[in-house]
């Protein structure tokens, strides 16, 4: 069995947002095959913006990022779902990751060379969702938002392979209908 940290990054807590229901699918998928599974929903959290280099590298951890850091440091393979919004990834989910992503957790720095990436062991399923056809985003944005999070966040500090999952026209039930499925099957085998 694997061990799964899910992290969802719609900034909205209310219930009845389709990230929220996506990483029910995937929860409930993973529950069902016996998978370990915990769970990050980064609109409940409490932690300030990230201001200087200064307080990245030294600054105290917020007691949400420490257990946030927590999970993701237990998991083996990470899944993070967040709405595209105006064209990248929500701010909070960006401002949480700039907190957990700091030195001596996700990389360190060495006195030469590229710096040590201290999450390597760790895959990660990234789903992403969209008003707009999913193939737009594809070939007209290039998936931006979702190849700077593969490649700067989690390529750098160690997590590969790297799959996705995007998610467009969500406002028709029957894509939601059928995506709801697809991601608690991938829940299930754990991918």
């Amino acid at each position: 069995m694997t061990r799964i940290t899910i992290i969802d990054g719609h900034p909205d807590p209310a219930e009845g947002r389709f990230i929220h229901s996506l990483a029910d699918a995937y929860e409930a998928g993973a529950g069902a095959a016996g998978h370990h599974i915990r769970r990050i929903s980064v609109a409940s959290l409490e932690f300030p913006l990230v201001r200087t280099q200064s307080e990245w590298e030294h600054g105290v951890v917020p007691r949400d990022i420490e257990q946030a850091q927590a999970a993701i440091m237990e998991a083996e393979h990470l899944v993070i779902l967040y709405p595209l919004w105006l064209g990248d990834m929500p701010a909070l989910l960006k401002a949480f990751l700039e907190q957990v992503a700091r030195p001596t957790f996700a990389f360190r720095y060495r006195e030469k060379g590229f710096p040590e990436k201290l999450l390597r062991g760790r895959s990660a399923r990234i789903i992403v969702t969209m008003g707009m056809p999913a193939i737009l985003y594809r070939i007209v944005y290039r998936s931006h938002s979702l190849k700077s999070l593969e490649r700067n966040i989690l390529g750098f500090s160690g997590v590969k392979p790297t799959r996705h999952s995007i998610i467009g026209s969500i406002a028709h039930q029957r894509q939601r209908d059928r995506w709801l499925k697809r991601v608690e099957s991938l829940g299930r085998r754990g991918a």
